[in-house]
């Protein structure tokens, strides 16, 4: 008996990195998989059914069921025909984790808009759209009388949430606008039972991620990878299951480590009864802890820029923005 055991899932964004695994260790739970990802590469051009198809055939082969679809996130009607997919496979749908992601990596005075959209069009739209569709189908078995767990599960990320990097102002925005669109979606579909939770990898080697230092380092010969993709698996699964009881939570992945994040905390603050003056406050709210985002960047990469952290960041980010 696997945790997952006749629970329908849809995964897009399943065909490779932490999709992939995703899929590969929910069939392995008893999950009946759609696995949708059109193939394309990293920056969203071009596409390849047979990326989906090879996940498929991997599940199949390990006595699992799956199907594969290629729509597209930001097609509109794409994520629609995903859930379709899955009632005519499956006959129904009891998950959905919004994996897919895209990035087109440039500095912000580079940036085009039709960059800028096409990451926020896969990223966040994306994530809503799917979510939209499938909610659409359970509000309507809600309302039919079917009273079945449901739950969706977002992905964003360290570079959104937690540590944003220089030439990701698209991909940063879109993963924190999935936090939030977490939260509401928690508070909106509770009434037709439906869970929605987040997870956040951070330091996971992906096709995304092997520019970030320290991704290239070769991992251990044997023992736990704590930057393999598949670390995020379990948890996605656990909040895949019908006992979960957790919803509206934002969760940071990091090797073995799972965080619970808490948005953006009220820090300290500075009071006056009245209306400010521009003086005034240039006296009193540098005397208030902030967090400097070079030191918050060095500290999340860890030890992979070395005891000279700040200097070797600003080096890694001027690298950046002139290549």
């Amino acid at each position: 008996m696997g945790s997952l055991d006749g629970r329908v899932v849809l995964i897009t964004g399943a065909g490779r990195g932490i999709g992939r695994e995703e899929a590969l260790y929910m069939a392995a739970e008893g999950a009946k998989v759609v696995v949708n990802d059109p193939g394309v590469a990293i920056d969203g051009s071009g596409g390849d059914t047979g990326v989906a198809a090879a996940v498929v055939e991997e599940i199949v082969a390990r006595g699992g069921q799956a199907v594969a679809n290629t729509d597209s996130v930001a097609d509109w009607h794409g994520p629609q025909r995903m859930v379709e997919a899955a009632l005519r496979a499956f006959g129904d749908l009891h998950v959905v984790v919004n994996n897919a992601t895209i990035e087109r990596n440039r500095g912000l005075a580079d940036l085009t808009e039709e960059e800028f959209d096409d990451v926020i069009a896969v990223k966040l739209k994306g994530t809503f759209a799917v979510t939209r569709w499938a909610a659409r189908h359970w509000r309507e078995r809600f309302d039919a009388g079917v009273r079945v767990d449901r739950a969706v599960i977002n992905t964003s990320s360290g570079s959104g949430l937690l540590n944003p990097l220089p030439t990701q102002a698209s991909y940063a925005a879109g993963n924190a606008g999935v936090a939030a669109l977490t939260v509401v979606g928690a508070l909106e579909l509770g009434r037709y039972g439906v869970r929605v939770n987040c997870l956040s990898p951070s330091m996971a080697r992906t096709r995304l991620t092997l520019e970030v230092p320290g991704m290239r380092e070769e991992p251990p010969a044997d023992g736990f990878d704590p930057l393999h993709p598949s670390t995020s698996a379990p948890i996605a699964a656990y909040l895949a299951t019908a006992t979960c009881p957790l919803t509206g939570q934002v969760l940071s992945v990091r090797g073995g480590s799972v965080a619970v994040n808490h948005g953006w905390s009220r820090g300290g603050h500075v009071h006056k009864d009245g209306l400010w003056t521009v003086g005034e406050l240039a006296e009193q709210l540098p005397r208030v802890r902030m967090d400097d985002p070079f030191d918050k960047l060095a500290d999340a990469l860890g030890g992979a820029l070395g005891p000279s952290g700040q200097a070797r960041l600003q080096e890694m980010i001027n690298t950046l923005l002139d290549g």
